[in-house]
């Protein structure tokens, strides 16, 4: 199992999450000295993953992590847990593992669903190894953690199905999934929010939120277990992916963003070396376990470099292991004699590490770049004039060699978006000059998010300008102005109707505005407090998810989850933009874990 955060850590949804499992799982086949195995899918493979340690598995009594659908020796002595999807495919796995009584594999199978299992699916389970079953229950999570305030629902083809114009069938049917992967969130949380959507371009937020009041209504009449009858003091915001076009496509320059779009993380690995080219490859989980990561992954590239070498420097000093300059080869040297000294800086040189190669990529042909965009983004320079002719700011990054196409494309997209929309003919001047037309639909499709590419609109962003914040980052979310907005109760209702009736503190008296200067802890003040449950349809940015805790740490009386069907990066999302006018075969178009 991939190492994870910590199952006893409080790092808000993963915590949470853990603690739902181990009391519906783990609690209820415990036995003392009674070693299991478990059994487990692709989606909740990576469910155990976000929250726990092999270390929090071994101390609840499970020696063996397994996959379902592999072939697998018996273990007849020993009971296995199957904490699955309720999907043919993984209930398949289990019926084969009891096809007679002769040759099952394990002793009895305790059974665990992440979500409703229908009749069909329940009772050819049923008819085929009943017997075998000692607990079949449904424990609803069907999410996944990804960070303290930050959900997936791990549904990245949502996207084709959401805004491609190929499959308006299968459009219904990942609204109705998702739907009820969201009710799970609630669910986990404890909460029956008051659900809202953004109204205008597209009907998938609306068609998303009914089916999500809809469900939780259900939900909430049939579970016995719960207490909660009424709307909760939450809200939950939907709204479609074309909401903020600007944010998806900019170059960002906080840590966690930065190293994300320029750096190749893959599942949040990164590769590095401590030894110069020539060195041994090394990888670095980027995960909430770390608190150094925590700590300076929303912050400014340049407080980055600042804050880490200062760090190291304390260590060293601590440990009278260095003298004079610092830098990665000589700490590597030191590291090799020096075993506890190792352990010491071992966080501080992969951070290093991951900012030094963010900062190779910004000089190289990044930094004027950026320059460029927040012009183009904003409107107006670093010193507040406005930008009189945005072709003229566009013009030296298209005729520059050192910029790749997926550069220039979200040049040019900032551009359109910036001057809200262009013309027919300029657009494919634009194309032809720059030759980028096997990659024109990377700009075109995003008509299919609701944005207008070719025509024009009008829209108005809250005033940041009195905001410190460095020259090439003046660009903020506007995922921000609708948190901020809608815990201030200014949502208007007309743009963001309500599928519900509207929850006490949010009825716009202003109750849950207060706001408070930032504190170092502030988790324990907002336990009993409101939340605001905001969700994407088609991807989050890192530069969204980080104002979920910007927001957080200023509105004390209201806690902000963030959540989405996936995490996107500027270049992938181009890449999906691109794929939504490819016509995919029906093996091609698939659901989780279908």
């Amino acid at each position: 199992m991939a190492p994870a955060v910590a199952a006893s850590g409080d790092r808000g949804l993963k915590s949470l999450v853990w603690q739902k499992l181990k009391a519906s799982v783990f609690d209820d086949c415990w036995k003392e000295e009674e070693w299991k195995i478990i059994l487990l899918d692709d989606f909740t493979t990576k469910l155990l993953s976000s929250c726990g340690k092999m270390t929090d598995l071994l101390a609840e009594g499970i020696t063996v992590v397994e996959n379902v659908y592999k072939n697998r020796e018996p273990v007849p002595h020993m009971k296995a847990i199957y904490l699955i999807t309720p999907t043919a495919k993984s209930v398949e796995g289990l019926i084969n593992d009891f096809t007679s009584k002769s040759s099952s594999k394990y002793k009895a199978a305790y059974v665990y669903f992440t979500d409703f299992c229908d009749d069909k699916l329940f009772n050819k389970m049923k008819s085929s190894c009943s017997k075998a079953i000692r607990r079949c229950k449904e424990i609803n999570i069907n999410f996944l953690p990804y960070e303290s305030q930050v959900f997936t629902l791990d549904v990245p083809n949502a996207f084709y199905h959401c805004y491609s114009p190929n499959t308006e069938k299968t459009n219904d049917a990942i609204l109705e999934q998702m739907a009820d992967q969201i009710v799970t969130l609630c669910a986990t949380l404890e909460e029956n929010p008051g659900v809202r959507y953004k109204s205008k371009p597209l009907d998938n937020a609306s068609k998303l939120a009914q089916l999500v009041e809809k469900k939780l209504e259900n939900f909430y009449k049939i579970d016995e277990r719960s207490q909660i009858k009424g709307k909760t003091h939450s809200q939950l915001l939907i709204i479609d992916r074309g909401f903020d076009p600007v944010s998806t496509v900019l170059h960002e320059l906080t840590f966690q963003a930065m190293a994300y779009d320029l750096l190749p993380i893959e599942n949040d690995t990164y590769r590095y070396k401590t030894d110069g080219a020539s060195g041994k490859e090394r990888e670095a989980i980027l995960e909430e376990d770390d608190d150094l990561w925590v700590k300076i992954r929303h912050k400014h590239i340049a407080d980055v470099l600042e804050e880490i070498p200062k760090l190291m420097k304390e260590v060293s000093s601590k440990r009278k292991a260095t003298e004079g300059k610092l830098s990665l080869s000589n700490l590597a040297q030191l590291m090799k004699k020096m075993p506890y000294f190792r352990k010491q800086i071992t966080k501080q040189v992969i951070h290093l590490n991951i900012a030094e190669d963010c900062m190779d990529k910004f000089k190289s042909n990044i930094e004027k770049l950026c320059k460029v965009e927040q012009d183009l983004a904003l409107g107006t320079d670093a010193e507040g004039q406005k930008v009189k002719d945005s072709m003229r700011v566009l013009l030296p990054v298209l005729l520059s060699k050192n910029h790749d196409n997926y550069d220039k494309i979200r040049a040019i997209l900032l551009y359109i978006f910036s001057t809200n929309g262009t013309t027919q003919e300029n657009l494919d001047k634009l194309i032809q000059n720059v030759h980028i037309e096997n990659d024109s639909d990377m700009i075109k499709n995003w008509k299919y998010l609701g944005v207008p590419i070719i025509t024009t609109r009008q829209t108005s962003r809250k005033d940041r300008s009195a905001e410190e914040t460095f020259q090439l980052s003046r660009w903020t979310p506007v995922i921000k102005d609708i948190m901020e907005n809608a815990i201030e109760n200014k949502l208007d209702s007309k743009e963001w109707p309500y599928c519900s009736q509207c929850p006490a503190p949010w009825n716009g008296t202003g109750a849950v505005s207060a706001r408070h200067k930032p504190k170092t802890n502030y988790s324990e003040e907002r336990k009993n407090s409101s939340k605001l449950i905001v969700f994407v349809i088609g991807g989050i940015t890192y530069s969204e998810m980080r104002c979920t805790y910007e927001v957080s740490q200023v509105f004390k009386s209201c806690e902000v989850v963030i959540g989405s069907t996936h995490i996107v990066t500027p270049r992938r999302l181009l890449d999906d933009i691109k794929a939504l006018t490819v016509t995919k075969s029906k093996d091609m178009v698939y659901f989780k874990d279908e």
